[in-house]
């Protein structure tokens, strides 16, 4: 295709977008981190960076091919750009205005982020090792045929007329029912009910919130191109996050009568999953009761987990697979052919505002078949995994006492400290004796961090005479 036939208006907001994209990764990170315990928070950065690297070499092996190859049959697509043959100026039938380069980048990153979002339910107890096979492969058996089948020129959900626009099924969905598999596949942490696990650092949580929040503008948008179009996406995506949010933090001032700022990042994020599908297809008034909606479920089903289910350490499914499912949902009531023919381009027949009563049906199937094949294969993954020496996906328990960050990168996101009259190396056996001297095992980090005037605690590198002088 000839250069004048590329709108580079369109080109430039997209390729700034797939930047916008890239920022939502240690976004991610410092999200999950701040959530966690201190001795696994380094991990979870680590993991996320990772993704970072493993998915878009899939991606270029396989990865692009397989998802959005417009050859390909009703499942998945076929080889005709492995390795990225034939990426070139030439536009995608999906971006037509875009030269395929762009779009294949800009949604390497929609690759890279998925499979880390699911993750999160892992923290405290998953091994990294096994984590690295665990991105490849679930990129090529999950994510790449739910991307095809959503986005695909021949793919049977988009021939069906789904209307997902960023990703709600392919990206929500999928991570946040992987996020169940991988959760009940590993099992409760160590102590859970005796234990208090609880996040350790809320100002990661507000940066990994502010992060997301800056990316998801461009996950949302990149895909309507410098139109108004774009503008909308951007205007719901803000309005999602700040109803869902407030919503999430009203409902959890009722327990404790304080205003939590971790419930108002965890509703932001579920407002920005809910609307991810919707984006491209809804006015600013659907998004407020989208993320309403949203907030308030995802939050219910965060003290149901808590009460009566598994143990998905941070909330995951909660966050992504029900707000994805509400998202999806929505999206068949409140899709407006005028919004989405802000493009001037794309026609559709609309959700429910428009008369259009099927839709909500095509929507309940897309969620249907994407979480259960994200479900099923997923748990499938990690069983054979699990069978495999050294592809099993727990520490153990030892491994997890000391935390990821030591046990598994011999490395640690902050200076532990522990209490100078504590020793309890005679309960852990070599190797792992010898580094409980170097992180704090028994006691939850604010304690040992924000100690009470009778609790004397000290670095463990100093010598008595400086302990003395330090507790003075």
């Amino acid at each position: 295709m000839a250069d004048t036939e590329i709108n580079y208006s369109n080109t430039s907001f997209m390729l700034v977008c797939t930047a916008l994209v890239f920022i939502m990764l240690p976004g991610l990170g410092y999200f999950y981190s701040g959530m966690t315990s201190n001795k696994s928070a380094l991990s979870l950065v680590f993991l996320c960076m990772l993704s970072l690297a493993i998915v878009p070499l899939q991606w270029f092996i396989w990865g692009y091919s397989l998802a959005l190859s417009p050859t390909g049959g009703k499942f998945i697509g076929d080889l005709r750009h492995a390795f990225f043959m034939g990426v070139d100026n030439t536009p995608h039938p999906n971006a037509p205005t875009v030269p395929g380069t762009a779009y294949a980048i800009y949604q390497c990153m929609f690759s890279v982020i998925t499979p880390a979002l699911a993750l999160g339910a892992t923290a405290e107890r998953v091994r990294l090792r096994p984590a690295l096979v665990y991105l490849f492969v679930w990129s090529t058996l999950v994510y790449d045929p739910i991307a095809y089948w959503t986005w695909g020129k021949n793919g049977f959900l988009n021939n069906a007329g789904v209307l997902d626009f960023a990703g709600g099924t392919a990206v929500e969905v999928a991570s946040g029912f992987g996020a169940l598999a991988y959760a009940m596949v590993l099992g409760e942490r160590a102590g859970l009910g005796e234990i208090e696990y609880k996040p350790h650092n809320y100002f990661n949580i507000m940066l990994g919130t502010a992060l997301l929040w800056l990316g998801w503008f461009g996950f949302n948008a990149g895909g309507a191109g410098a139109t108004g179009r774009a503008g909308q996406a951007i205007i719901v995506t803000h309005l999602a996050a700040a109803s869902a949010g407030l919503t999430w933090m009203l409902l959890q001032y009722r327990h404790e009568r304080k205003l939590s700022s971790f419930g108002f990042c965890c509703g932001a994020v579920s407002g920005m999953v809910a609307v991810t599908p919707a984006c491209g297809f809804v006015s600013s008034w659907a998004t407020i009761i989208i993320g309403v909606v949203a907030g308030a479920m995802s939050h219910f089903a965060v003290e149901l987990k808590d009460k009566y289910w598994f143990d998905d350490a941070l909330d995951v499914f909660a966050v992504h697979g029900v707000s994805g499912l509400i998202g999806n949902l929505l999206t068949g009531v409140f899709a407006d052919r005028d919004i989405a023919a802000m493009d001037g381009t794309t026609e559709i027949l609309g959700g429910w505002v428009n008369g259009h009563w099927k839709q909500m049906l095509i929507q309940l199937w897309a969620c249907a078949v994407g979480a259960a094949w994200s479900f099923v294969v997923t748990y499938l993954i990690l069983l054979v995994m699990n069978k495999i020496p050294y592809l099993r996906v727990r520490m153990d328990p030892e491994q997890e006492k000391l935390g990821s960050d030591l046990v598994e990168m011999g490395e640690y996101g902050y200076e532990y400290i522990r209490p100078a009259n504590e020793d309890t190396s005679s309960q852990l056996s070599k190797p792992y004796a010898s580094a409980l001297a170097l992180t704090n095992t028994h006691r939850n980090y604010d304690e040992v961090a924000f100690p009470m005037s009778d609790l004397h605690v000290t670095r463990p590198e100093l010598t008595h005479s400086d302990r003395s002088s330090t507790t003075q």
